[in-house]
């Protein structure tokens, strides 16, 4: 009962936390490296949030009120763009198209790199984030550390440490750039190791561990007052993966991330920016249950994903109007294959192609533009065409269930958006509309029992789905003073021929642990509605107040709920600041789920509260600065699970943390 007056209590005072939202507003003509994230005006230049300053990629997206994750374990969380899975949304490095190589979804692109190698996140909603493809949800954009040129020679670097006590984890995390006038160079290695974390009943979660390496190389060099050459690489590495919720781990996962580019400026011209860029990219990602001796039928499942690419983007400006022009192709092959076997590995007893070396081929223009019709008016517009090619080498497997369905399916993928915004200070108003089409992913067109252990069927693909198409209207207003903000954002999406699972009465499970087959097919329609609240307030010169509320729905055309929606939200924390000392807490948590949908392998989660709390001190020691940090994650040592862990693996109990950071 206590609990429950301290809740209505947090939520009286305005609800809801964590202010750091991962949106970036930066005006790609003025600033054309991006270096800061825009937080309520403020500049940050680390990937950190107001709790925790040694965080991961997914700890970092986490307190951005439009994204939300499904978790398998402590590893490679599957991030959802406006509760929608990463089919309908696009993931990108630096404009770069990557495809992860496992058919479980176990390696999303967030899982390749690591926060000291990233400069910042660029979060576009709905069509808005069609620059880079075809998309219903957005897109997620990962932009990399790039230093600037400078007049004289010049190192800089950081280095920090630290420990987390549940799971043992330890990391360390290095950058080191160069610069001067003619060359820029940025490094940086990161190396994280855990083990197994324990939940609120202080039982230990099997299956939990991991280790992760990851270095990135970016070198730059000036052509021209006005041009630059750049070469930039990302190796990362993954081993001993443990995925607790489900019947096997990772033992290897490696990504090769590379490309070179081009960079033309312009000087008194309406074309002030030329960008063209190759890359190519390579994924392999190997899971099995060796891990797991209860398993009476073993099971390897390697996967494999390469990509070629081609980006190309033109910036204009004209007195009031600007526009980005992009050009974006690329080419990938994805290869997954399924390998049964009794206890003795060489005497294997199945093989099938999950993924039969499917090619996706994609070549797409797209338009933003940005039309300053007054002081106080703005309007954005803009779309995308795009050329969408599947090719299955091995499409037998798919005849089985749908005799004569296509080897290879071309579709046209058009996108448009239109908002309008304006600005009477203290008061901002923006209204917006999309639609746009999406072509069925690789597993949607072309898995071949895919094994699904939260609901456990197995999924078979159809490559013959039609294109999901999207409408979308969305609104916000925002009023503000130097003491205080308040923002609220709202969008709807109106999807047909939504792509999900229904059983399949045709065929048996593969698996022994199935209880059942479903093939992917195309409901009517669905629904997405998305709410979300975002207040600030300074109490006091050093103390400041931060709150989120979030709040969805979606629906089938059965009026049945879709699985995934996450139930109401909220976040809430204060941060005081005396001198060079910092304390912070916050409370997060969800109501109970109550719109969960059966059919689709979701029950009722109960609501929960999670309090935590850190403190930091910084201090400059000849040429260093340094910062130190402790505090604590579920302070209370709550048990719980949420609406999107899998198989309602408990999360983790109370955690205690320290982390060091060193910048010269």
């Amino acid at each position: 009962m206590k609990r429950r007056k301290l809740l209505i209590l947090f939520l009286f005072a305005g609800t809801s936390m964590f202010a750091q939202q991962a949106e970036f507003q930066v005006d790609s003509l003025k600033n054309i490296e991006l270096k800061t994230i825009e937080v309520f005006g403020e500049a940050k230049r680390n990937i950190e949030t107001e709790m925790k300053m040694a965080v991961s990629i997914d700890e970092f997206l986490a307190s951005s009120e439009q994204i939300s994750f499904i978790k398998r374990g402590a590893y490679a969380w599957e991030p959802l763009l406006n509760n929608m899975s990463t089919e309908r949304s696009t993931i990108t490095i630096d404009g770069m198209h990557i495809f992860g190589a496992c058919t479980d979804k176990m390696d999303p692109v967030t899982s390749y790199v690591e926060s000291n190698n990233l400069a910042g996140i660029d979060i576009k909603s709905g069509q808005e984030g069609g620059l880079h493809g075809s998309t219903v949800a957005g897109n997620i954009e990962l932009k990399r550390k790039q230093s600037r040129f400078t007049a004289q020679n010049g190192f800089k670097g950081s280095y920090q440490t630290g420990f987390e006590l549940n799971n043992k984890q330890f990391f360390n995390l290095g950058n080191v750039s160069f610069s001067n006038e003619k060359w820029v160079a940025d490094a940086s290695i990161s190396y994280r190791q855990a083990e197994n974390y324990f939940d609120g009943n202080q039982k230990e979660i099997k299956h939990s561990q991991f280790k992760k390496l990851n270095t990135s190389l970016g070198v730059a060099y000036k052509t021209s007052e006005l041009s630059l050459v750049r070469l930039d690489g990302i190796f990362d590495m993954a081993k001993d993966v443990g995925f607790p919720a489900l019947p096997m781990d990772l033992w290897l996962s490696r990504g090769l991330i590379t490309s070179v580019s081009y960079k033309q400026l312009f000087e008194k011209s309406w074309i002030r920016l030329w960008d063209t860029k190759l890359y190519f990219n390579t994924m392999e990602h190997y899971m099995d249950d060796t891990t797991r001796p209860e398993n009476l039928v073993h099971m390897d499942m390697p996967g494999w994903s390469t990509t070629y690419g081609l980006l190309s983007k033109i910036n204009l400006k004209n007195n009031d109007y600007s526009s980005e022009i992009q050009l974006n192709a690329y080419q990938n092959l994805s290869i997954a294959e399924m390998r049964m076997y009794p206890q003795d590995r060489s005497k294997r007893t199945m093989f099938a192609y999950t993924w039969p070396w499917v090619t996706t081929s994609y070549a797409g223009i797209s338009m933003n533009n940005a039309w300053d019709i007054s002081r106080n008016h703005q309007m954005n517009f803009g779309g995308s065409l795009g050329l969408n090619h599947h090719y299955a080498k091995y499409p037998d497997f798919n005849w089985i269930f749908y005799p004569g369905a296509s080897q290879e399916k071309n579709r046209i993928l058009p996108s448009l958006f239109l908002s309008y915004h304006s600005d009477y200070k203290p008061i901002k108003f923006s209204l917006g509309s999309g639609y746009g089409h999406r072509a069925p992913s690789v597993s949607e067109a072309y898995g071949y029992y895919i094994y699904n252990s939260f609901d456990r069927y197995d999924y078979i693909g159809n490559p013959d789905l039609k294109n999901e198409i999207s409408y979308e209207i969305n609104a916000s207003a925002e009023i503000s003073g130097e003491r205080f903000s308040l923002r609220a954002q709202a969008n709807y999406f109106y999807i047909q021929n939504y792509i999900i699972g229904k059983i399949l009465n045709l065929g048996s499970p593969m698996n022994y642990q199935s209880v059942g087959v479903k093939a992917y097919t195309s409901l009517d329609y669905a629904t997405i509605f998305n709410l979300s609240l975002k207040a600030r307030y300074d109490v006091l010169k050093h103390l400041h107040w931060n709150g989120i509320l979030t709040y969805a729905r979606g629906k089938d055309n059965q009026s049945g709920n879709l699985p995934f929606i996450r139930p109401l939200n909220y976040q809430t924390s204060l941060q005081a600041h005396l001198g060079n000392f910092g304390i912070q807490t916050s409370l997060n948590g969800d109501f109970k789920q109550r719109n969960f949908s059966p059919f689709y392998g979701e029950d009722s989660t109960p609501a929960y509260m999670i309090w935590n709390l850190s403190a930091d001190y910084n201090w400059r020691f000849n040429q260093y600065k340094v910062a130190l940090q402790v505090g604590a994650e579920n302070l209370l040592n709550e048990y719980y699970s949420t609406y999107a862990d899998w198989g309602n693996i408990p999360r983790m109990g109370r955690n205690l943390f320290t982390s060091v950071k060193f910048n010269f």
